[in-house]
């Protein structure tokens, strides 16, 4: 696929990364020269100088005969202008822009459009890293949690904890704990190296584990992996900015809320918008401030504001003061790799945007991508389409399906029907199989099993 990607910051270096490794012809677009020449000497990629939206510059990248335009700059308009060139000059089939400003946002679907401004994906960083912060205040212990197939199923990831009852057992044990709940071990990291379950796995304290389950089973399954937190009752937000007033705004009828800005004018904006959030006019990184507000009464604290450094001092301090669960906005991948045991989940805005991109640039019939373990793995949703003559994967049991190493079914969704991955089960077409990969590079070896032909026979 020839896709081309404007903007070469974190998002786009990123994702051109992802998309060049998996043999697609990648050309990245940008002002700044010097960076684009950096990410030329570490990919195989071509690389154009130019402002993203003028007509010459799509030109020189090749979009006469792009089959995709992706525009994740800096800028919102340019993202859109730069869509409106592709689509009246040269008839982009796929063009997808980033866009953060919840001003466009709210109108959305009078906005984009082929009659309008001709986008054919919305991408809403800060309502996917929201969305993402919601489920993990919704599901206390969790490091990570996914839905895919509109919520019915959902992936999480724990660590597991010797006072677990499964810890120190082999996995089969969960179904003798849990009768009438049925989940799969996905996969297990141990020392950051990835274990493919068997049922004679044995889990071990200190392990991180990837289990697929229904959204109503998700609370039991955790209790076998460690004592289960209690639910949130208070919560904290450092930074009122586009992702913290979100936040409050989406959390403040269901718990106690606090959000400090430092900004006294932004702190007016907020109270004006909150209802029942306390608004309070200062900086986290204040020891006394949160001293002041009861910090140690804080079940979960949250570093959202745009600068790194700053959240995670505000982090560690607001951990050193008591608060149970911090949840910490970095943006800087080498930073992430450093923190400690002071910060309980980093969050990388990049990994969670380009994981809903990669749902738009995948082949095949793939509804959900997520991006796991700092880009290292996967998660996705894929439809199987066909019928037992025309797909490698359509009326067969799950052990007679020939899967890449690596690479772990983990449910079906059927209609409204879940059916967790067991050897006999057998896909149907229109399944919507969940897919756990250890390493992303297996990618192309799952769209070619699930790719529709004719005469597949095993």
């Amino acid at each position: 696929m020839k896709i081309i990607i404007l903007g070469a910051g974190q998002v786009g270096g990123t994702l051109a990364e992802h998309l060049a490794n998996e043999q697609n012809d990648i050309t990245v677009v940008d002002t700044d020269g010097e960076k684009l020449r950096l990410l030329q000497d570490r990919l195989d990629i071509g690389i154009v100088t130019g402002g993203a939206s003028h007509p010459n510059t799509l030109l020189k990248a090749g979009a006469q005969d792009a089959d995709m335009l992706i525009a994740v700059t800096n800028s919102d308009e340019i993202n859109m202008m730069a869509c409106q060139v592709a689509y009246t000059l040269f008839n982009t089939p796929t063009k997808i822009s980033r866009v953060r400003s919840p001003q466009y946002l709210a109108h959305q679907e009078q906005l984009f459009s082929r009659d309008h401004i001709p986008v054919d994906v919305i991408i809403g960083p800060e309502q996917l890293v929201t969305k993402n912060i919601q489920q993990l205040i919704a599901n206390p212990g969790a490091l990570q949690v996914l839905d895919f197939a509109e919520g019915r199923v959902q992936l999480v990831a724990v660590k597991a904890y010797s006072d677990g009852p499964i810890v120190g057992q082999a996995l089969r044990e969960i179904r003798k704990h849990m009768p009438k709940v049925d989940t799969r071990v996905a996969a297990i990291f141990r020392q950051d190296r990835p274990i493919i379950p068997e049922g004679d796995t044995v889990v071990e304290a200190g392990d991180e584990v990837f289990f697929i389950a229904a959204r109503e089973n998700i609370r039991a399954v955790m209790s076998e992996l460690r004592k289960v937190d209690k639910p949130y009752k208070r919560v904290m937000i450092a930074g009122g900015g586009n992702i913290g007033a979100t936040l409050a705004w989406n959390l403040e009828g269901l718990y106690q809320v606090k959000i400090i800005e430092q900004s006294y004018d932004r702190c007016r904006v907020l109270s004006e918008r909150l209802k029942h959030a306390l608004v309070l006019n200062g900086s986290a990184t204040d020891p006394q401030l949160l001293v002041e507000e009861n910090i140690e009464g804080i079940d979960v604290f949250c570093a959202l504001t745009n600068n790194d450094e700053s959240n995670i001092m505000m982090s560690m301090l607001a951990k050193r003061h008591g608060a149970k669960k911090v949840i910490t906005l970095i943006t800087n991948p080498a930073y992430a790799d450093l923190v400690g045991e002071e910060i309980d989940i980093a969050i990388s805005p990049q990994l969670i945007t380009i994981g809903s991109l990669l749902t738009h640039v995948r082949r095949g019939d793939i509804s959900n991508v997520h991006s796991l373990r700092r880009g290292a793995a996967e998660a996705i949703e894929v439809t199987a389409h066909g019928d037992a003559h025309s797909s490698r994967v359509v009326g067969r049991r799950l052990d007679e399906i020939k899967l890449p190493d690596g690479v772990t079914i983990g449910a079906i969704v059927r209609g409204e029907e879940v059916l967790i991955a067991h050897s006999d089960v057998v896909v149907a077409t229109d399944d919507h199989v969940i897919l756990f990969l250890v390493d992303r590079a297996t990618i192309k070896a799952v769209e070619k099993l699930f790719a529709v032909g004719f005469g597949f026979f095993s």
